[in-house]
């Protein structure tokens, strides 16, 4: 049981959300659920002990009520930040299991809201630096480093092409290279999960991103290849 006394939103006030959550227990409140939205998760991302707090009650109510759904999903989208609430993070860890198996179920389902429920699941797998970025793959651009020459480098993903480039401000992208697509057995470790996921609930432009996210790019400074996800994780992962 939550000590509300302590458990400070991002007005610094102790009772707001106590309440709001029991009128949104009682019936689908609207303007209750946009408050309890910019209490708990502040505009630039920020969540405080309020939002864990609140995160039993709302995954409770997720099964039946895409605000809840949401608004966890959010919530678990910023755990990574420096929130100072690791040991609230750590007494939800039942409840994040609980909102683990409904997001699947969710997903499989194969809802209109598919990726932003995917993002969220991928939060819950503390996968947070995809739950950041990760698109739908009609017009993903993703910049890396390349590990061997330094140069930064613009790596395309949709429906205009699967190229690595390096980007002018005034010419666009300048010498592409195609990308290498990863084979699905060729897939390991999150990357294979994500596949799987995708294809599992019938996403085929979703899991064919994914193949190409962690395939392979050529450098167009200096013609080395390099992993892409490898990359972009290695320079994006939060550290824990």
């Amino acid at each position: 049981m939550a000590n509300w006394a302590q458990m400070y939103d991002c007005f610094g006030d102790v009772d707001r959300v106590p309440e709001l959550l029991e009128r949104v227990e009682r019936e689908d409140d609207a303007e209750a659920w946009d408050e309890l939205g910019y209490r708990l998760v502040l505009e630039h991302d920020l969540v405080f002990p309020a939002s864990f707090a609140a995160l039993p009650r709302l995954v409770s109510l997720a099964s039946r009520s895409a605000r809840a759904r949401g608004l966890a999903g959010t919530i678990m989208r910023r755990a990574a930040g420096s929130h100072g609430c690791d040991d609230l993070l750590t007494e939800c860890a039942d409840t994040i299991v609980e909102f683990r198996e409904l997001l699947d179920r969710h997903l499989r389902s194969r809802p209109a809201d598919y990726l932003a429920a995917f993002l969220h699941l991928l939060a819950v797998e503390r996968q947070y630096h995809w739950s950041a970025v990760l698109g739908d793959f009609s017009d993903d651009f993703y910049q890396v480093a390349c590990p061997h020459c330094a140069v930064e480098v613009t790596i395309a993903i949709g429906d205009f092409g699967h190229y690595s480039a390096i980007r002018d401000w005034h010419l666009g992208d300048v010498d592409r290279r195609d990308l290498r697509p990863a084979s699905a057995d060729g897939l390991s470790g999150a990357g294979r999960w994500m596949h799987e996921t995708a294809l599992r609930d019938g996403q085929d432009a979703l899991a064919d991103g994914i193949t190409y996210l962690f395939g392979q790019a050529e450098c167009p400074r200096c013609a080395s290849v390099f992993t892409i996800a490898d990359e972009y994780d290695s320079s994006n992962r939060p550290v824990m």
